[in-house]
C-alpha cells in the first residue's frame, strides 16, 4: 500500500471508529451473556437449549467470558442465541495519525539521543533551538516516507 492509500484508509477508519472511541462502553463485571441472559428472564437451560449446547456449559461460557478466556466464535454463537450482534473492534486511544506522530517522535528522540550524546563526547554538541528542528524534519520525514520504520525496534 502507498503512503498515499494508507493515509487515505487511516482517515477513512478513523472517521468510523471517532463514534466508538467517544463512547465508554463498560463490560458487566460478571460479561455481557450473563447480563442480556438475565435482563431476558432467561435460565442456563433455555440458553443451552438455543444453543444447542448441555445445560452445563452456559456457566463455563459465562464464566469464560467473565475470564476473558473465551473465543470469538463462541461469543458469536452465544449472541446469535441471545438475538444479539456480537461487535469487536479495536478502538485506538486516540486518532491513528497522533499515534504515528507519537512513535516518530519517541524513535527520533531515542536516535537523537544517542547521536547527541556522542557528538558531546567529540565536543561538536548542538544547540538546543538546532537540535528541536532537526527532531521536527526527521520525525516529518519518517510521517510522509518512512512509517513502516516507525514500528522497528531501535
Amino acid at each position: 500500500m502507498s503512503e498515499k492509500q494508507a493515509k487515505l484508509a487511516r482517515k477513512n477508519l478513523d472517521k468510523r471508529l471517532t463514534p466508538l472511541r467517544a463512547e465508554r462502553i463498560l463490560t458487566p463485571s460478571r460479561g455481557w451473556t450473563r447480563a442480556i441472559r438475565e435482563s431476558l428472564g432467561m435460565t442456563t437451560r433455555q440458553l443451552a437449549v438455543r444453543m444447542g449446547v448441555s445445560p452445563s456449559r452456559v456457566p463455563a461460557i459465562e464464566k469464560a467470558e467473565a475470564t476473558g478466556a473465551i473465543t470469538l466464535k463462541t461469543l458469536r454463537e452465544t449472541a446469535q442465541a441471545l438475538d444479539c450482534q456480537l461487535v469487536y473492534a479495536f478502538v485506538p486511544t486516540k486518532p491513528l495519525d497522533d499515534i504515528l506522530f507519537d512513535q516518530a517522535e519517541r524513535k527520533v528522540r531515542n536516535e537523537l539521543v544517542h547521536l547527541n550524546h556522542t557528538m558531546r563526547l567529540e565536543n561538536q554538541a548542538v544547540n538546543a533551538e538546532d537540535l528541536e528542528g532537526q527532531k521536527r524534519r526527521i520525525v516529518a520525514d519518517y510521517l510522509a516516507h518512512f512509517s513502516r520504520k516507525l514500528w522497528d525496534k531501535e
